[in-house]
């Protein structure tokens, strides 16, 4: 999945999965940040999907999201308006033991833990959840644990009876993971859906698994109506005392499902009935909508919105004859009029900062330089004076933009570079053509407008799968072609090193030395921006992730 403004980008870090989300989006974190919020009452999730599986070996969510109010890992995330994500023990006593070498992480359990229906969570349910997600008839699913755990690359899932020699559960309550290298990320890895428990005897029907699953967190499913609801009622043996990322304020919490995105909002902007308890968690606020919520100051009232967001850039295909002397793409750098580029997205306000970094604020390691300073339009005589001092001249460019949701963006950029002297030609494609020609070994192109999104709190995810050797090509999200060996052994080093604030240092280094080469043009941290309704509180969005904490918001009355 992937695409450009709107997009679900979803690519290969260190041959794992790595998925990254973005929105449309806007500006300071409103929306009820904090408020009265009480126990009780009836949460609804406004939805465009038809089907939602809870099934956590197919999920890519995010971990504030809505599978994660039914299932329980063994580490969360907490957030907060204003500050990163945290990582917080879930059904574990800690974020992980790690041994010398950084290949073996041990957990343990809480005391105490048990699923909806009474009976207890122990360490062979997570070993069994884990094993069953590398099954291929469950495929889809996050999987950057497929590649790092010894074994993982020929296994194919427990339903014939293999085990996976590399999780160890010498008891009812320790796991013990072992990685073929070091990874000191892995804490955020078992925080996602994989993660969560399922026991064996509950799995007889696969398929259907994710429509009813054995709930460790505040909910289990009351009702699946695919295409019009989900709801979701208290799971009467989860205990408060052992989660620190959940509230569990409301009792039921009902996901109304298959709706028009432009339906979503006008309810929501109407403000009426049960509409009152309900939000967008997963539908923006689109450009034509900007002008009735801002002339309407109860309305704006409710929209959340995050300080940050998906990185917005222009990439540019480093294999091709025109783009891979550095300095002809340096004139690209300061030829690029991102104001424009941030108007087309819906202004400072609901468009998103104007950037200049790989990392995106909200994640460790993000540090705010420019190293290519020019007014918010840019500087076209720069890019003239360094064509010429390249003897370049009339530059000729293709670029390639998604029909529906780039095309905008990719006139700003168009535009922007003509004032250079350079020409460029804009194709337009559907979207999965798009992906298919951008992430595939060809790329036949020299430009094109993509976004990009962490799955977890680590700026691993800004670098390894837009800027590693191996993510170019089949299916890879290096789409610049971009390949130094330096930053190749750089990247792995970071991505070895378990210490959280050398592993930032590492990052934020790798930052200033891909944008040293000019392989990409950060244009916009493009901001997210949801509506709810008046008596929702704690819905807000931090700048990581751009989305809104349904772990923990509740009702006023």
């Amino acid at each position: 999945m992937k695409r450009t403004t709107s997009a679900v980008a979803v690519a290969a870090a260190l041959a794992l999965a790595v998925a990254a989300c973005n929105a449309n989006n806007q500006s300071t974190s409103g929306g009820s940040t904090t408020g009265a919020a009480e126990a009780g009452g009836t949460f609804h999730i406004l939805s465009t999907s038809k089907e939602i599986s809870l099934d956590p070996a197919k999920s890519q969510n995010l971990g504030t999201s809505t599978i994660h109010l039914v299932l329980r890992g063994l580490t969360s995330w907490k957030t907060s308006p204003d500050k990163a994500a945290e990582l917080v023990p879930d059904l574990a006593t800690d974020t992980g033991q790690v041994s010398a070498d950084g290949k073996t992480w041990t957990y343990k359990l809480k005391p105490g833990l048990k699923y909806a229906d009474g009976t207890p969570i122990v360490a062979a349910d997570i070993k069994y959840g884990v094993e069953r997600s590398f099954a291929p008839e469950l495929s889809g699913g996050l999987g950057y644990h497929k590649s790092l755990l010894v074994g993982g690359d020929k296994y194919a899932g427990p339903y014939k009876g293999a085990q996976l020699a590399s999780i160890e559960t010498p008891d009812d309550s320790t796991i013990i993971f072992k990685l073929n290298k070091s990874f000191g990320d892995w804490p955020w890895i078992v925080s996602m859906p994989a993660f969560s428990p399922v026991p064996k005897a509950a799995d007889k029907d696969p398929a259907h698994y994710g429509e009813d699953p054995v709930a460790s967190g505040p909910y289990q499913v009351k009702s699946y109506s695919p295409g019009s609801k989900l709801e979701l009622e208290r799971n009467p043996n989860w205990d408060k005392s052992t989660d620190e990322a959940r509230t569990g304020l409301p009792d039921s919490i009902v996901i109304d499902m298959g709706l028009q995105a432009d339906v979503v909002n006008q309810r929501l902007i109407a403000d009426a009935g049960d509409d009152k308890f309900a939000a967008a968690t997963g539908v923006s606020l689109p450009a034509a909508l900007i002008p009735t919520v801002n002339g309407n100051p109860a309305v704006k009232s409710r929209v959340a919105t995050s300080p940050s967001g998906a990185l917005l850039y222009l990439a540019l295909n480093t294999k091709r004859p025109a783009l891979a002397n550095p300095a002809v793409r340096k004139a690209i750098e300061y030829a690029v009029d991102k104001q424009a580029v941030q108007v087309a997205e819906g202004g400072p306000e609901y468009g998103g900062e104007i950037a200049s970094t790989l990392i995106t604020p909200g994640i460790d390691g993000y540090s705010k330089f420019n190293l290519y300073d020019a007014p918010p339009a840019g500087d076209p005589e720069k890019a003239k004076q360094l064509l010429a001092a390249a003897g370049v001249s009339n530059l000729k460019l293709l670029m390639v933009a998604d029909t529906d949701t780039g095309m905008d963006v990719a006139q700003a950029i168009q535009q922007g570079l003509k004032r250079a002297g350079i020409t460029v030609q804009i194709k337009p494609l559907d979207a999965q053509p798009l992906t298919d020609l951008i992430t595939g070994n060809k790329a036949d192109f020299d430009l094109t407008v993509s976004s990009w999104l962490p799955d977890f709190s680590s700026a691993i995810g800004n670098i390894q799968p837009l800027f590693a050797s191996s993510e170019i090509g089949n299916g890879g999200y290096n789409i610049s072609r971009y390949s130094n060996p330096a930053v190749d052994a750089a990247i792995n080093a970071a991505t070895a090193e378990p210490d959280k604030a050398k592993s930032a240092a590492a990052w934020g280094a790798l930052d200033k030395q891909i944008l040293a080469d000019a392989p990409v043009v950060p244009l916009i941290y493009a901001r997210n921006a949801f509506l709810h309704g008046s008596k929702v509180q704690n819905f807000y969005l931090p700048s990581y992730p751009p989305y809104p904490n349904v772990l923990g918001v509740g009702l006023s009355k």
